[in-house]
Parts: C-alpha cells; structure tokens; sequence
C-alpha cells in the first residue's frame, strides 16, 4: 500500500516537492512522512481505509501530536488534500517569490 500511496503522489510530484517531502515510512496500511510547509511542519500520515475504500490522512507534529485529520478521501483527491493542508495558502506566489528571493 505505501508504494501505491507513493505512486499516486508523485503522479504530481512538482508539488509533493513543494511540501518538503522527505524522510517516508512504510505503515501496515499505508504511508507516512516529514513535510516542511507553508502551513504545516511535522508529519503527514495517510493510511488506507480497506472498509470504505477509501484514505484518511492525519497531519502530525514532529512530537506526533495530531493536529487535523481528513476521513475518506479519494485517492484522486489526496494530493489536492495534502496540499491545502501543507502547503497552499493565501498569497502563495508571493510567499514562494519571499522564502526563495524570487523577483
């Protein structure tokens, strides 16, 4: 199931980059890893629900603390979820021209 979870996200992977992806763990039902986003920094869990066929993803501190999660998601929504939870904010274009001295 991780190496599933992990071909799906990288199906769009300019933006898994962008979440500072790294450091991914195999779980029994799915995958786990570090993110360093505009708008979360610790760990995003996403674990597969076999009953609903379906993913919950759990957003947790680096002391892993759960802080948000997300029941039932589908697998063609997860990188759109991840991303509005870690990374996309508002003013996004201008943060991303600040953190990387973009003109």
């Amino acid at each position: 199931m991780a190496e599933y979870i992990l071909a799906i996200l990288k199906s769009q992977i300019s933006i898994m980059w962008s979440w500072g992806f790294n450091s991914p763990r195999r779980l029994e039902n799915g995958l786990m890893f570090k993110v360093n986003g505009f708008l979360h920094k610790g760990w995003v869990k996403v674990e597969y629900n076999q009953g609903t066929d379906l993913f919950d993803i759990t957003l947790l501190s680096y002391q892993m603390e759960e802080k948000q999660r997300f029941n039932s998601v589908y697998f063609d929504l997860l990188v759109g979820v991840i991303d509005e939870t870690v990374e996309h904010c508002k003013n996004y274009e201008q943060k991303v021209r600040n953190e990387y001295s973009l003109l």
